[in-house]
This record gives structure tokens, sequence and C-alpha cells, in this order.
């Protein structure tokens, strides 16, 4: 099985590509990435601008494609380029990936999710999901964790407090509101990509916990 890893620098993304180079039923990944990841024999990561992807290139011919780009609204510097990142982007390589063939599309998405939500994270991160239910992948799974727990390479303050309050309160929150561990995210991510469902899927975040 050959998958298409889009994020895979990212906290979530990181855990998906580990587990994705180590498991015998992947033959091989392809990471399109801004900055160059390390070398792996079953490892292809070409270095991209998420502006101007390559139409042509040939590996966007996958089994299935796992998308777990993000940004937050403080890093992104504006609700303009928050969308860029969030929206635009992942659903342009979902379009490229579709249009060569690419069956499947597993996208890690978050809790609250909705096009329609007066909250702009959420209503970007449902606009994204409504639209790629608009590709035709015979399989697409929306998984949508809550706050993630995992060790970062940025630093995020009110995130890292809400980790440590939820790590705190956990055994007391409905489980749909508990920590979501990066590595449980990824294997839930992971095994939608290798063994996909027809049609279309939610994974809550309860599942996750």
């Amino acid at each position: 099985m050959k998958l298409l890893l889009v994020g895979a620098t990212g906290l979530v993304g990181s855990h998906v590509l580990r587990l994705a180079l180590s498991d015998e039923r992947v033959d091989g990944v392809v990471a399109p990435s801004r900055r160059e990841l390390p070398k792996h024999p079953k490892l292809q990561a070409p270095t991209v601008d998420f502006e101007h992807l390559p139409e042509a290139a040939a590996w966007w011919q996958a089994d299935a494609l796992i998308c777990t780009m993000g940004s937050t609204m403080a890093k992104a510097g504006s609700q303009e380029a928050f969308r860029r990142v969030d929206h635009d982007y992942p659903l342009e390589a979902a379009r490229l990936a579709r249009q060569h063939g690419t069956p499947t599309c597993v996208l890690n998405s978050a809790l609250g999710a909705d096009a329609a939500s007066r909250v702009f994270y959420n209503r970007v991160k449902g606009e994204l999901e409504r639209d790629l239910a608009g590709l035709g992948f015979s399989s697409l799974t929306h998984v949508r964790p809550g706050l993630i727990g995992g060790a970062r390479q940025e630093f995020r303050t009110a995130e890292r407090m809400g980790v440590l309050a939820l790590s705190l309160l956990g055994p007391l929150l409905p489980r749909r509101w508990r920590l979501n561990p990066a590595d449980k995210i990824a294997e839930v991510i992971f095994e939608a990509a290798i063994r996909p469902s027809p049609g279309m899927h939610v994974v809550t975040s309860d599942r996750m916990a």
C-alpha cells in the first residue's frame, strides 16, 4: 500500500509517519512538505510550496491520502492566513490526489467542526469537511479530536495550560471532553487509511480519550 501524507511535520502527522514507515502493510509513503524530512527507504519527501503545488506529479496517486495539516490563529497571524493553511492547502492537495485516482481520504479535523458555526475555527474545519465530501472519494473519514496531548516543537502557552487542566480533570469529565493523546489520534487515522470503509465516516473525540 502507498500512502500520501500531508502534514507530516506536525504533532499528529509525525506520529502517523512513524506508524506508516514501521508498518509492513505500507510499501511507501509520500510526504510533500515545506522542509526536508529525515531519510528513510520507504519515504519520498518532495519539498513543495503549498501555494503552487505540482499538479502533474505522479506521486499524487496513492491508495490513501492522510491530511493532518493545521495551524493556529496565533501562528497564522490572521483569519485569512489561517483559512489558507487549514482549508485551502488541504483541499487543493485532496483535489489533486483525487484527480490522480486516490480513492481514500482521512482528515484530522477537530471537535466542533461545523460549516454553519459562528466560531471561526470550527467553521473553517467544517467547511473543509464539507468541501472534501464534494471531491468524490470512495472512502472519506473525518477524525475529530478535542485538545491534543503531546510534545510540540513550538510552544503554545494557552494550549499547554489546557492540556495540564484536562490531564488533571480527565477522569471527572465526559469522554468527549477529555484529552486526546496525539499517538492515539494517529493510530485511528492510520487504521482508517489502511482499512478504509466505503462512504463517509466521523470518528469523535470520545473514541480517542
